[in-house]
C-alpha cells in the first residue's frame, strides 16, 4: 500500500525553507480544530470518573451513552432510532478508515466514490480496501455540489460530507432526497459524514437521515451517517462518534469493530454522554463560529456560509500565497491543492475560523493585508 502524504506534512515541506515574520506571533488557520475550551461541565465528568481507567470499556458502548446519542439523533432531526441502527465509535476517523475496509472486503473489483476536495481518510480508505476511486468533483462551477449521472451505477460505496470541509457548502434536503433516490436506484451504499451538522449560522441543516425517511426509505436501506462530538463540543480529545442507519449493513459492522479493538475508555464515555445530553454549549459554539464569520464579511467581504468554520479563499496560486502569508505575516493556512486530485482545489486556501474572537480578528486583518498584495 502506498498512502499520500497528509497535508500537514505537505504544509510543513512547503514551507521548510522560509522564515516567517518574528515581529508577529505565529497564527495558524490550517487545521479544524476548536480552540474554545471544553466546557467545564464535560471537564468534570471526566475527572470524576477517572476511577473508571482500572476497567476495559465495551466495544459495544456503555449503554448511558448510547441513550444520550439516540437522544441527540431524536431531539435534532426527529430520527428515533433503534439499537440495531446505531454503532458507537472511537471518533469518527477510525470508523471512516475501517468501514469502507469492511464493506468492500468481499468485492472483487470495488469502486468507491467521494467529493473532492475531501477529507484524507477516505482516500486512505479506498487505498486499505483496494477500491478503484470515483471522484466527486466540487467546483465553482457547479456549485460546491456533486452531480448524479449513470456513471455512479459502477460505484459501490459513495462518500459524501455536507457540510463541508473543506468548502463550506451545503446539501439542501430536497438534494440530499435525490441522492438517497440514486443510492437505491443503482444500489450503492450512501454515506453522509456529517460531523459539521451542529455548526450552522442559522437555520438548522438537514441530515441524509431525514431526507431518507421523507422519500419512503423508513429502514434506511442503503443509507448511513456518521457524526462527532469533536466540533459540536469543542472536545476532538473524547473521541465520540457514531454511525446509524441500515441495520443489515450495521449487524455485521458490529461484530466486525469488536476485533478492530477501537472502545473508548471509560471516562471519555461517561463525559461524551453528558455532552451529547445538553444543546446549551452547543449555542454557545455556534454564537462564537457565527460572530467570527460576521468578523470575517466584515474584513475581507466573503459571504457567510450556511454551516461549517471555514473559508474557501480563492487565490491564484495556492502554494505561493501560503508561503507568501506565512513569510510576511506569520499566518499559516493550508493550500486547497493539497486537500484535492485531479486540479481540483487548486487555487484555493482553507482557512479555519477556530479561534477566539479578538484573536480572529487579528488573523483575518493579517489575511486581508495578505490578499491586498495579490
Amino acid at each position: 500500500m502506498r498512502f499520500e502524504k497528509y497535508p500537514f506534512e505537505k504544509l510543513n515541506e512547503l514551507l521548510a525553507d522560509v522564515q516567517p515574520n518574528e515581529k508577529l506571533s505565529p497564527l495558524s488557520l490550517t487545521i479544524g480544530e476548536p480552540q474554545f475550551p471544553t466546557p467545564t461541565f464535560i471537564q468534570e465528568e471526566l475527572a470524576k470518573n477517572a476511577h473508571l481507567l482500572n476497567k476495559y470499556p465495551k466495544t459495544a458502548g456503555e449503554e448511558d451513552l448510547r441513550r444520550s446519542v439516540q437522544e441527540f439523533v431524536d431531539r435534532r432531526f426527529g430520527i428515533a432510532l433503534k439499537e440495531s441502527q446505531l454503532v458507537l465509535s472511537f471518533g469518527t476517523r477510525e470508523l471512516l478508515f475501517n468501514f469502507p475496509q469492511y464493506l468492500l472486503a468481499n468485492k472483487s473489483a470495488p469502486v468507491m466514490a467521494f467529493t473532492n476536495p475531501f477529507y484524507q481518510i477516505y482516500e486512505g480508505a479506498a487505498i486499505a480496501a483496494g477500491a478503484k476511486v470515483h471522484y466527486l468533483h466540487l467546483t465553482p462551477q457547479n456549485g460546491f455540489k456533486p452531480r448524479i449521472d449513470k456513471s455512479l451505477e459502477a460505484v459501490d460505496l459513495v462518500i459524501l460530507n455536507f457540510p463541508n470541509n473543506p468548502t463550506a457548502s451545503v446539501l439542501e434536503q430536497k438534494e440530499l432526497e435525490e441522492w438517497v433516490k440514486a443510492a437505491l436506484e443503482y444500489d450503492f451504499v450512501l454515506l453522509n459524514d456529517e460531523c459539521y451538522s451542529e455548526i450552522y449560522i442559522d437555520e438548522p441543516v438537514s441530515s441524509l437521515l431525514q431526507a431518507s425517511k421523507a422519500v419512503g426509505n423508513e429502514d434506511f436501506k442503503n443509507i448511513l451517517v456518521v457524526n462527532s462530538i469533536s466540533k459540536r463540543s469543542s472536545a476532538p480529545g473524547l473521541r465520540s462518534g457514531f454511525i446509524a442507519g441500515d441495520a443489515d449493513i450495521l449487524r455485521e459492522y458490529r461484530r466486525y469493530r469488536t476485533y478492530v479493538g477501537c472502545a473508548a475508555p471509560l471516562p471519555l464515555q461517561k463525559a461524551a454522554a453528558v455532552a451529547w445530553s445538553d444543546e446549551e454549549h452547543v449555542i454557545q459554539n455556534r454564537d462564537r463560529y457565527r460572530a467570527n464569520f460576521k468578523l470575517a464579511r466584515e474584513i475581507l467581504g466573503t459571504p457567510i456560509p450556511k454551516a461549517t468554520f471555514y473559508l474557501w479563499l480563492e487565490v491564484e496560486d495556492d502554494e505561493a500565497f501560503a508561503k507568501r502569508a506565512y513569510e510576511r505575516y506569520n499566518l499559516k493556512l493550508l493550500p486547497g491543492s493539497y486537500l484535492g486530485r485531479e486540479g481540483v482545489g487548486r487555487g484555493f486556501v482553507r482557512v479555519a475560523l477556530v479561534y477566539p474572537q479578538k484573536r480572529m480578528q487579528e488573523a483575518l486583518e493579517r489575511l486581508r493585508e495578505a490578499m491586498d498584495e495579490r
